[in-house]
């Protein structure tokens, strides 16, 4: 009893270090997302912007690009992704009671961003031709309805496929991945947060490209996004929620083509 009551004690402060780490990484992502939104609405004031203007880019145009995508994945993501975070810091601390089990929680959380990452290298490849292709204003808001319009389509048509439904069903068990694919060590580790991620992008990644349509840097249109890839992954009947948001993309995509 004595050491049962020592392991829930251990578990208890694991969690409430886990969160309060969780809470501040995607707060610091929120904060500097805002910090560039502001610079943004400063841009018709001849304030200097930290983002590129419309004219051909540079590799430094690519890298703050890059970056602003990158830290925005960390606060969208983060938050859905709590879940099994926690667990993992759970299933680290029953595993290994007298070890620390934040280390390897980190490392799941480190390959977890490195999937995101890897996808906002891509996505910042899509912003660039986009941007040379003026479908992009220097807001970064999308300026033809056809491109706004399709993705629209694409989002809502996603929602309802098989693989949605595959990427999904891993994003809302945690419980299942974590029995499903434990592996041991700091590899392990990294490699099941890379694992998850991949899922995760493998279920977001249109809803992302949304960003194109109402504005990459649409803090509102951002933290929409963000709501429902959470309401998706957390709430009981995510599933509906997503396949009643897919409807909503399709009539919206429709409207916007017409």
């Amino acid at each position: 009893m004595a050491g049962d009551t020592t392991l829930e004690r251990l578990l208890r402060r694991d969690r409430v270090i886990v969160a309060a780490g969780l809470v501040g990484v995607a707060a610091l992502g929120w904060a500097y997302m805002l910090y560039l939104a502001r610079n943004m609405a400063g841009m018709d004031m001849g304030s200097d912007m930290t983002m590129p203007q419309m004219r051909a880019w540079g590799v430094v145009d690519l890298a703050l690009v890059f970056v602003m995508w990158a830290v925005m994945m960390v606060a969208m993501m983060v938050p859905s992704a709590s879940p099994l975070i926690l667990m993992m810091a759970a299933a680290n601390r029953r595993r290994r009671e007298q070890d620390d089990p934040l280390v390897p929680t980190g490392l799941f959380l480190g390959g977890y961003l490195l999937a995101w990452t890897l996808f906002s290298a891509l996505a910042t490849v899509a912003q660039w031709g986009l941007h040379a292709s003026a479908l992009l204003s220097p807001a970064m808001v999308g300026t033809s309805p056809v491109l706004g319009g399709v993705l629209l389509l694409l989002a809502g048509v996603f929602q309802f496929t098989s693989l949605k439904h595959a990427c999904l069903s891993h994003c809302r068990s945690p419980l299942g991945f974590v029995m499903g694919h434990w592996r041991e060590g700091s590899g392990g580790a990294v490699r099941m947060g890379l694992e998850h991620g991949l899922y995760c992008v493998g279920c977001c990644w249109i809803l992302m490209a949304l960003l194109f349509v109402a504005g990459v840097m649409n803090l509102a249109w951002v933290a929409a996004i963000s709501v429902f890839v959470l309401a998706e992954k957390v709430l009981p009947r995510g599933e509906v929620v997503g396949k009643l948001g897919g409807v909503v993309f399709v009539v919206a995509g429709l409207v916007m083509l017409a």
